[in-house]
């Protein structure tokens, strides 16, 4: 399965640089769900994120949506 570096921008994940699986047109998926990076925090929550509209020139951006309950994006 091929892979698409990103970059998530806002929200808890802020400049955290990860590798996501990637379509087949060699996007990233339009929506990320997204636990803590690298620590649970109190209440563990799912962070949304969205694709940008185009790469720049630093590669794609995954853009900060909204924070829900955990489980609730499900």
């Amino acid at each position: 399965m091929a892979s698409v570096r990103v970059r998530f921008v806002g929200g808890p994940a802020d400049d955290l640089v990860r590798d996501l699986p990637a379509e087949p047109d060699g996007t990233p998926p339009p929506r990320w769900i997204l636990r803590h990076p690298d620590r649970p925090a109190d209440g563990v929550a799912d962070h949304l994120y969205e694709r940008g509209n185009r790469a720049g020139p630093e590669g794609w951006t995954m853009r900060y949506v909204r924070t829900d309950p955990f489980g609730a994006t499900e």
